[in-house]
């Protein structure tokens, strides 16, 4: 616990973020339900402007976010350690990387699967659907929605956050990227409040949002499998043994509950992989895997900048980027709590290469076991975006099986994202505690399930999921400016090596830092 003298301001502050959170979400969510109408055509407009207008500057931040990663993790600063010189993982490198996995895709993965490609497969971009040159296009497009970009917008935060916290000893909260562009006082004061406002604000409602849309997933999945009916009553009792489940997991902690539930994760996603792999086309999946990688690393430059003003670069590519970084404040900082005594170069091998390998290999499992069953059964599963991956592996050997695991699979996801966030709205709201209260927890737990209920029942989660991207607008302004702050603290540090050994300064402030480096 910090005690530093202006320890008491930090907890006034903590209370003021809090309470200004809850009272700014719960004015945005009863705007929602009880003026829908209001709130979409708002939501809309400024979600369309954004889209239309500002497409470019989506594309080009998230691609210097690649450029970034690339260039911490190569150049001389990747041997910085986050925390102290002796100071060694919290985690082992699988139960870190699916901790990280788990929170940054998670139900995501189950759910587009199958589906993305399908969809890309009917309705290519610019050129016929159900052709071979259609496929290359589902793989491709597949693989750059799902692949160095995402990852690298959550590294670039994850990274200045577990920068800040672990090398300099600052709060955990997204404001104290700041401090080395405005100083200490400014970011605990009005900008600092209003960033860490804003990004408890882009979590709630993207997780709720995720927690209703899971919940029609496994509801449908139950439908399809089982028979039962899809109602609101089935969708409050899932959503209420969900969340008993998450709120067990994250009072218990990211060392116990969170953790085991992660490698729970990794371990179904694995037998589900090996198991398409005996049932479907292995050779066309081994091929289209290493066809598609091909495509992905030739086309990655000119596919990061191409912008057009057809509309399917705002439904998709530029929507994705903008979802990205809406879940960028709560992805980061839970993927900046597991990552204490690691590497620089460590962490972005871990965020960013791993995952994106991962999410190529599950694209392609998936995304060949549905092209391979011809335009039919594609058109089919991507009626229902819920039920794709269950259409399309009822066609295959063992996919009854396979589709019971992902349903269970779901299940685990379901729970791990929403204790990871909870975590994390329980750090971001005490005070950058890494240990936030059990009280808060609950509190943040309930409140997320309260209101995906809510608007799951009003018919509100694409309106929330729209208003959430709006919102978190300013953090792609706030990512960028992390970067600067990075590369401002890199450059004191780099003017000290030959000094010191880097991680010896490691207990440095930033401002000690700039006075060695003078």
């Amino acid at each position: 616990m910090r005690t530093d003298k202006s320890g008491l301001e930090i907890k006034e502050r903590g209370k003021e973020v809090f309470y200004i959170s809850l009272l700014i979400v719960f004015a945005i969510v009863i705007w929602g339900i009880a003026m829908p109408e209001s709130f979409s055509a708002v939501a809309n407009s400024i979600f369309d402007f954004l889209t239309v207008n500002l497409g470019w500057f989506y594309a080009i931040t998230m691609t210097l976010f690649v450029i970034f990663c690339l260039w911490v993790a190569l150049g001389r600063h990747g041997k910085i350690k986050l925390g102290k010189p002796d100071e060694e993982p919290e985690f082992s490198t699988i139960s870190w990387f699916a901790m990280l996995f788990s929170a940054g895709m998670g139900v995501g993965l189950v759910f587009w699967g199958v589906a993305e490609p399908l969809n890309h497969y009917v309705a290519p971009l610019g050129m016929e659907g159900g052709t071979a040159a259609a496929a290359d296009f589902a793989f491709k497009t597949s693989f750059f929605h799902w692949g160095l970009h995402p990852w690298a917008a959550y590294g670039v935060l994850a990274l200045a956050l577990a920068y800040m916290q672990f090398r300099h000893d600052k709060p955990a909260q997204i404001s104290s990227i700041f401090i080395p562009l405005i100083g200490e006082s400014r970011a605990r004061g009005t900008i600092g409040k209003a960033v860490d406002i804003l990004a408890i604000f882009a979590t709630v409602a993207g997780v709720a949002t995720s927690l209703g849309m899971a919940t029609l997933q496994l509801t449908s999945g139950f439908n399809f499998l089982f028979g039962i009916p899809e109602t609101d009553t089935v969708r409050l009792i899932v959503i209420g043994v969900i969340t008993v489940l998450f709120m067990i997991s994250a009072i218990t902690g990211v060392d116990k509950g969170i953790k085991y539930l992660s490698n729970a994760n990794i371990t179904l996603a694995s037998v589900i992989m090996v198991l398409c792999l005996i049932a479907g086309p292995t050779l066309l999946i081994i091929n289209n895997f290493t066809n598609s990688f091909g495509i992905y690393m030739s086309s990655l430059v000119r596919d990061s900048f191409q912008i057009s003003s057809e509309p399917w670069y705002g439904w998709w590519t530029i929507f994705y980027w903008a979802w990205w970084i809406a879940w960028a404040p709560f992805v980061a900082s839970f993927i900046a709590r597991i990552s204490r005594g690691r590497t620089i170069r460590e962490f972005v091998g871990g965020v960013l290469f791993a995952p994106t390998l991962a999410s190529f290999v599950w694209f392609s499992i998936m995304g060949t076991m549905g092209i391979n069953q011809g335009m039919e059964v594609a058109e089919e599963a991507i009626a229902t975006t819920e039920t794709a991956f269950f259409v399309v592996m009822q066609n295959y050997p063992l996919g009854g099986l396979i589709s019971g695991i992902a349903v269970i699979l779901l299940t685990t996801f379901f729970i791990t994202s929403a204790d990871s966030a909870t975590f994390v709205l329980g750090i971001l709201s005490d005070k950058g505690n890494q240990n936030p209260t059990v009280q808060r927890k609950v509190t943040w737990g309930l409140i997320q399930t309260g209101l995906a209920i809510a608007l799951m029942l009003s018919g509100g989660l694409g309106m929330l999921q729209t208003g959430s991207i709006v919102a978190a607008f300013p953090f792609a302004i706030i990512m960028l400016l992390a970067m600067v702050s990075m590369m401002k603290s890199f450059s004191a540090e780099h003017k000290v090596d030959g000094v010191v050994d880097l991680n010896e300064v490691s207990d440095k402030s930033i401002e000690e830092l700039d006075e060695i480096a003078r």
